[in-house]
C-alpha cells in the first residue's frame, strides 16, 4: 500500500481537484483507492450533519466509495483556519486519532488531502506536518499557477523537507487559462524542484507529455507514467 499526502501552495490552489483526478486515474488503472480529507473547515448542514464540498468530491473519487464520516471525520462549520474553526466549534483535533484509521484502511493507494497550505496549525501544538508524518505518507505538492506561485512553491517544498517528509513531487495546476507566463513559471520551478509529476489543465484534464515543453524528458509525466510513479515503492 502507498500513502500520499496532498498539500498545496495555499488555499484554493486545486488540492481537491488534483486529489480526485489522481483517484480516478488510479481507479481506471484497476487500483483500489481511499481518499481522505481528515479536517475540513467551511461546511454546510446537509441531512442533519456538517458536510464539506471537497470531502464530498473525494467520496466519489474513492474506489470503492467511502462513507462521509470516513473521508472527513472533522467537519468544521466556519470557513476559517482549521485550528480557529475547531476552537470556535469546541472540537479538539487529535492527530493520532485521525491517523490511526487511515493507516489501517485497506486500499492499494491512500490519498490524504490537507487543509490549506503546508504551514497550517491543526491545534495549539500540532501542525499539518504532524498529520502527514502520522499517516506515514509521501507528500505531493500542488502548485496553483498564479501570481506568487514560485515563491509559495519553493517555500513549501523547503518546509516539507525540513519537517522530515519525503517530497514525492509536485503537480502544476493551470487555475486560470489567461494567467501569463505559466510555462515560464513551470520551467523556473523545474530548475529548482525537478520537472512536475504532472500538469493538470484548466478544467481538470491531464496534459500529455509534450503539452508543456515538447520534450518527454523534461515535461510532465503522462497519465500512465504518473500511475507507475505513484505505485512504485517509496
Amino acid at each position: 500500500m502507498s500513502t500520499f499526502f496532498i498539500t498545496g501552495t495555499d488555499t484554493g490552489c486545486g488540492k481537491t481537484t488534483v486529489t480526485a483526478a489522481i483517484g480516478r486515474l488510479l481507479t481506471e488503472a484497476g487500483q483500489s483507492v481511499a481518499c481522505f480529507k481528515p479536517v475540513a473547515s467551511g461546511c454546510d448542514r446537509i441531512d442533519g450533519r456538517w458536510q464539506n464540498d471537497d470531502a464530498l468530491a473525494l467520496m466519489s473519487a474513492s474506489n470503492p466509495p467511502l462513507d462521509y464520516h470516513v473521508v472527513n471525520p472533522i467537519a468544521l462549520p466556519e470557513a476559517i483556519a482549521p485550528h480557529l474553526a475547531a476552537r470556535r466549534a469546541g472540537v479538539d483535533i487529535d492527530v493520532e486519532a485521525l491517523a490511526t484509521p487511515i493507516r489501517s484502511h485497506q486500499a492499494d493507494v491512500r490519498l490524504v488531502e490537507g487543509a490549506g497550505g503546508w504551514r497550517v496549525p491543526l491545534g495549539s501544538t500540532s501542525m499539518t506536518a504532524d498529520l502527514a508524518l502520522a499517516v506515514q505518507a509521501r507528500v505531493i505538492l500542488v502548485v496553483g499557477l498564479r501570481l506568487g506561485a514560485i515563491n509559495h512553491a519553493l517555500l513549501s517544498a523547503s518546509c516539507i523537507q525540513s519537517d522530515g517528509l519525503k517530497l514525492a513531487g509536485w503537480i502544476a495546476n493551470r487555475l486560470d487559462p489567461d494567467q501569463p507566463c505559466q510555462d515560464e513559471n513551470i520551467a523556473t520551478l523545474s530548475d529548482h524542484l525537478g520537472p512536475p509529476l504532472a500538469l493538470l489543465e484548466h478544467g481538470g484534464e491531464w496534459a500529455e507529455e509534450k503539452g508543456l515543453t515538447g520534450s518527454e524528458a523534461s515535461g510532465p509525466l503522462s497519465a500512465r507514467a504518473l500511475v507507475q510513479r505513484l505505485l512504485a515503492p517509496g
